[in-house]
């Protein structure tokens, strides 16, 4: 029912509306809230958003990690709108080596969705990718990586001399603000040149991401919008069930370390990694607006607690997702995820409704914060009880094609794709 123009809205999430038309004096805005049934893939819409990808829609995505670059790179064919509030806690590899060295947020996961959603038709995209990818040599020695590192800021290293000006330069003259700030201790095996570039954007640029992220995001035509959640040093904490506590998101994924043995049952955020004590940041206003203003949520898959929930818990998150009148979307992760242990489809979606509702404002009702859970039963062997379970809590479950044969055990990007499109 649309809200007539000049009365109260009996819709609280509404009220914003009214109160900032009423403050300037313009007439408030009407607002429709339309339903209609959805068809999972719909050929038509999907072939209008192939047709004209520029125009496409904005489906947000609260992710981390490598779990979404393919798909990624699949929606850009579909949207040059796609949303990406990503997690910069990560604490593991050559991101751990600059945090310590610059007391900065990890650029690592932020690199790594900008590269899968560059435009790599565009003149020097190609080569920027590759040089993006590049890392020094684990075994190298100390000395010569550094002369590597002068080869490239002066621009006669092979790699740096294939990108095309001006984002040769450019990409030189970020490697030179990393090697002017780099200590002389500052351990480069193993080190993304990516990262170094980013590294040095952030510092040279008064240590904001958003500033760098937007520079490299309009040089390498990036088919969407990449944002840090918050542009904070800080580090994830896990409470186990067994009751050791778990500080660093290397140590919980099983990638790096040995795979967590106990559930994890609160997680938390800490300014600091050696006295780590429970810390709420605030989303910033921009980001506050990318989600309040996106036309579909999803939550996806990717490791259960350091990509999705982490990605929830600062403050503002939950209202924000709240107050967006769209579509919210669980897609759970269809084989073993090593954060999972202990956890079963019915309790992730209790998990996570109750990570979000913990973060919202008392009066939000849960159907504003998650309403579908969106998985392939037969090929993830879902048990029809549990699908049941799950929508006893009030979430809907759609039930579609997700994997193919030769994508087995994991979804396929381009259903995957097709299925979240068809929402909006």
């Amino acid at each position: 029912m649309a809200e007539p123009g000049g009365h109260p809205s009996a819709d609280p999430f509404l009220e914003d509306d009214f109160e900032a038309a009423h403050t300037t004096g313009e007439p408030p805005p009407t607002r429709v809230r339309v339903t209609r049934a959805v068809h999972i893939p719909d050929r038509v819409r999907l072939a209008r958003y192939r047709h004209a990808p520029e125009l496409g829609t904005s489906i947000l995505f609260f992710s981390g990690g490598s779990g979404l670059r393919s798909l990624s790179r699949t929606m850009v064919r579909y949207t040059h709108g796609s949303r990406h509030i990503i997690t910069p806690f990560d604490s593991g590899g050559s991101s751990a080596k600059l945090r310590r060295s610059f007391r900065m947020p990890a650029v690592g996961d932020l690199r790594n969705r900008l590269m899968a959603l560059a435009d790599t038709s565009v003149l020097g995209n190609p080569e920027i990718y590759r040089l993006f990818a590049f890392r020094f040599p684990e075994e190298g020695e100390a000395d010569e990586l550094k002369r590597w590192l002068d080869r490239m800021v002066r621009g006669t290293d092979t790699q740096v001399k294939e990108v095309p000006e001006p984002l040769r330069s450019i990409v030189r003259r970020h490697i030179g603000f990393f090697r002017d700030a780099m200590p002389d201790s500052f351990d480069l095996r193993g080190a993304n040149i990516g990262n170094l570039v980013l590294t040095g954007g952030y510092l040279n640029q008064g240590r904001k991401l958003d500033s760098v992220l937007y520079l490299f995001s309009q040089l390498v035509e990036v088919r969407g919008i990449v944002r840090p959640v918050v542009d904070r040093d800080l580090h994830l904490v896990a409470d186990l069930a067994s009751g050791r506590r778990v500080v660093g998101q290397h140590k919980m994924t099983g990638k790096e370390r040995t795979p967590l043995d106990s559930p994890v049952e609160r997680l938390w955020l800490s300014r600091s990694r050696t006295n780590p004590k429970p810390y709420r940041p605030r989303i910033p206003e921009a980001v506050d607006a990318l989600i309040r203003s996106a036309e579909l949520i999803c939550y996806p898959v990717g490791s259960f607690w350091t990509s999705v929930l982490a990605t929830l818990l600062p403050e503002g998150v939950s209202d924000a997702v709240a107050a967006a009148d769209v579509p919210k979307v669980y897609v759970p992760n269809p084989s073993h995820d090593p954060e999972e242990i202990g956890m079963g489809l019915v309790d992730k979606v209790e998990t996570l409704t109750r990570h979000l509702r913990e973060g919202a404002s008392k009066r939000t009702p849960a159907d504003r914060l998650l309403q579908f859970v969106l998985l392939d039963a037969k090929g993830a062997a879902v048990p029809r009880k549990t699908l049941r379970a799950v929508e006893k809590l009030g979430v809907q479950v759609v039930d579609v094609p997700l994997m193919t044969e030769r994508s087995r055990p994991y979804l396929d990007d381009e259903l995957l794709a097709e299925a979240l499109l068809s929402f909006v």
